[in-house]
């Protein structure tokens, strides 16, 4: 399992990194992102922290963990600033609290988003067929989602993935050890949302190679 969007104490999760990383471990996971909720409050604590708990996590554990964030509830009009303040900072993986369909994102959220320089548009719920197009244009993962509520919109966005042919991702959106899941279920949540028996190495091809690109280090899967 590759998991790219995870949430510690530093936001709203309920593990600190390591221990989450060390549940992650004894999961099966081979790579971990440590993406925590920030917005213009915090950003300028939680990457540093991050920054400083993953290197220790690369290596003393099996597991490889990345520093990233997760931009929450910004106004659209501030999300490529942020983007860039949180690039220079030092986050690898920058992901976006895309439009979920159970809570109050700001419409404009999703394609201000995929205008930005941002690696993940998470649960961005009924995305445009416009917004598609911009995501496959720009190579920005889409996010089908293992958590409850955000989950709901999964089949659309796989139909729309094999419409329009951007890279499409499975994460859990962990906030609890209970969150983290294994291979076995993770291939059966991408099937139950509508990706082909053939196609479902695809999408965890995606996570592997964005990993890949964010780590100094090597992995095997």
């Amino acid at each position: 399992m590759i998991d790219l969007h995870t949430h510690t104490i530093l936001s709203d999760g309920e593990l600190l990194p390591s221990e989450l990383a060390r549940r992650g471990d004894e999961k099966g996971y081979k790579v971990i992102a440590l993406t925590d909720h920030i917005d213009f409050s915090n950003i300028d604590f939680v990457i540093p922290a991050l920054i400083r708990v993953c290197e220790k996590i690369n290596l003393n554990f099996r597991i490889k963990a990345i520093p990233g964030v997760e931009i929450t509830y910004v106004n659209p009009i501030d999300i490529p600033n942020i983007a860039k303040i949180s690039r220079n900072l030092g986050a690898k993986i920058i992901v976006v609290h895309g439009e979920t369909i159970v809570e109050p994102v700001t419409k404009g959220t999703n394609k201000k988003a995929l205008e930005s320089d941002i690696d993940i548009l998470a649960h961005p719920g009924i995305l445009s067929e416009d917004e598609a197009k911009i995501a496959l244009e720009r190579k920005i993962n889409i996010e089908i989602s293992t958590r409850r509520g955000h989950s709901l919109s999964n089949g659309h966005i796989v139909r729309l993935w094999y419409e329009y042919g951007f890279p499409l991702i499975l994460n859990t959106d962990a906030h609890s050890p209970e969150d983290l899941i294994t291979d076995e279920i993770a291939k059966k949540i991408v099937i139950s949302a509508g990706v082909k028996v053939e196609d479902v190495n695809k999408v965890f091809y995606n996570s592997y190679i964005l990993a890949k690109s964010k780590l100094d280090i090597g992995f095997e899967i």
